[in-house]
């Protein structure tokens, strides 16, 4: 029986577990100097002012809405296609989360279904870049510009992917990161906001750091503003420094990856792959597809050993923010084909189109 075939595989090498014996060493395993020299890496690669390590992707949503003062009463836009912790975030301010349709191409919240909703208490948007694919951030920014509403960038699976040049993240006010195990670079949990804004990132450390500005003594510390504990740690810093050093072999790998699925499954009339526009700098997370019969394609692949994984399912339909499918006739459609292939940087050439052969057998077969 050929060998399975995972979805997604985290890689931790030798250089993570050089630092991370280096700060057990040191014995500071809190958010430190290591902490810091992961953000400033972050800045250097991503081209902003700032970065501010935290807890998780989830965090670092909420963190940033917060630090922008949104919270009961307000409203928060979000897409009706995304993993729910970032309609989660939004629930946490005490705001109330107003779901939008999505694009029929990308899969990206619709600009037009976004402008539908906005009311006199929306206050933000938050554009998920789903599998690290832009969303249509010109129109985006343009409609929450006349209006005055703020933009925090989802860029939990678009670290390093960019558009006209410049990475998804530094568009809005913030923009969010996730570096959970399922990403291009992981810290095991952990996440980070970044900005542009001096002010706004003094808040961000405030509310990270129970309304501390900077590191305290733990002790007799000054607390000018109501803080939470969403602390990142040295440990985790040293494992993100260690994937950082094999971040550009992985994202070539990822574009390649990528580039052998939309070769060898060009022309298949069942399947239509996302668009990644990787000359320009897009960076895929996932290859991500719409597939007749997807279910049944699922299952097939899964007996291949083969492991796919099927789309969220959409916001509206979850319990805490269930609404009628005839609100999001995208969503409620697209939802029932959008399936992830096999992604993972420690694939193969042979394996993606052993995957391929596999996907159009299923096709040809029926």
């Amino acid at each position: 029986m050929r060998e399975e075939i995972n979805f997604w595989v985290p890689r931790i090498g030798k250089e993570e577990c050089l630092l991370v014996n280096r700060v057990l060493e040191s014995n500071y395993l809190n958010d430190g100097n290591i902490t810091h020299k992961f953000e400033q890496g972050l800045v250097g690669l991503l081209g902003c002012r700032y970065v501010v390590a935290v807890t998780s992707g989830t965090a670092a949503l909420f963190l940033s809405l917060a630090g922008l003062g949104i919270g009961l009463g307000d409203e928060v836009v979000v897409p009706d296609i995304s993993f729910i912790a970032t309609a989660n975030a939004v629930t946490l301010t005490g705001a109330k989360v107003v779901l939008a349709d999505i694009d029929y191409r990308t899969l990206n919240i619709d600009p037009q279904a976004f402008a539908s909703v906005i009311t006199s208490r929306t206050k933000a948007v938050i554009p998920v870049h789903v599998s690290g694919r832009a969303a249509d951030l010109k129109a985006i920014m343009r409609i929450a510009g006349e209006k005055g509403i703020s933009v925090v960038e989802d860029a939990a699976e678009a670290f390093m992917s960019r558009l006209n040049g410049r990475c998804l993240g530094t568009f809005g006010k913030t923009g969010c990161f996730s570096f959970s195990p399922n990403k291009i670079i992981t810290t095991g949990q952990g996440g980070a906001v970044i900005t542009n804004d001096k002010k706004l990132h003094i808040r961000l450390r405030e509310l990270k750091d129970q309304g501390r500005p900077r590191r305290g003594s733990g002790g007799a510390d000054i607390h000018n503003a109501v803080g939470y504990n969403f602390k990142f740690t040295d440990l985790q810093a040293a494992v993100g420094l260690g994937q950082l050093s094999l971040l550009s072999r992985r994202l070539k790998k990822m574009k390649r990856i990528c580039d052998i699925y939309r070769k060898e499954l060009n022309g298949l009339k069942q399947i239509s792959l996302l668009p990644f526009n990787t000359a320009k700098g897009e960076s895929p997370q996932w290859v991500d597809a719409l597939a007749e019969d997807r279910d049944d394609l699922y299952r097939y692949l899964l007996k291949k050993r083969i492991n796919c994984r099927k789309f969220w399912y959409p916001l509206h339909t979850q319990l805490p923010y269930r609404q009628d499918d005839g609100r999001f006739p995208v969503s409620s459609k697209l939802n029932k084909k959008a399936i992830w292939f096999p992604s993972a940087f420690t694939l193969t050439d042979t394996g993606i189109k052993y995957v391929c052969s596999q996907i159009k057998l299923f096709y040809s077969s029926r």
